[in-house]
Order: structure tokens, then C-alpha cells, then sequence
């Protein structure tokens, strides 16, 4: 069984936001203007610095259109069905 550590964690939050807000066409100021934070806040977000309150992932979920928990995601950790069958 794989076990993600905090910096594994991280590291895939960080691409997902990342990948989402590029997606989205969007900069990081952009996402921050719209979030209604500083550059510097949103950036250290992004960076897996800071998690950010449950308002700015509410808000991230609604302006780049993908779920937090997708956002959030640590993919090498989903549960796959196939493994049971």
C-alpha cells in the first residue's frame, strides 16, 4: 500500500493548482485579484507554503471550475476497484 508523505502531498496539490489555474488561462495574479488576496498569498498557496482558509478553496473551486478535492487530490493514493476484483 502507497502512503503519500506531507512533501509527496504537496508537491501533487501543487501541480493540480497549478494545472487547473494555467487551464483556466489564468495568472496568478489573476487568481488572486479574483480570490481577493495578495499576489504574494495566493502565491505561497500555489507553492504549498500556506493551505489557505476554507473560503479561498470554496472560492478556488468555484473560479477554476474543478472540485478542491480534485484540486487537492493526491492521485498516486486513489483508491483503484480493479485492485479488489
Amino acid at each position: 500500500m502507497f502512503v503519500a508523505t506531507s512533501q509527496q502531498k504537496g508537491k501533487t496539490m501543487r501541480k493540480n493548482l497549478k494545472r487547473a489555474r494555467q487551464k483556466a488561462g489564468m495568472t496568478q495574479q489573476q487568481v488572486a485579484d479574483k480570490l481577493e488576496v495578495g499576489l504574494r498569498h495566493y502565491q505561497k498557496i500555489e507553492a504549498g507554503d500556506t493551505m489557505g482558509s476554507f473560503e479561498v478553496w470554496d472560492a478556488l473551486e468555484d473560479i477554476l471550475g474543478i472540485h478542491q478535492r480534485i484540486l487537492r487530490e493526491i492521485s498516486d493514493n486513489r483508491h483503484d476497484p480493479k485492485e479488489n476484483q
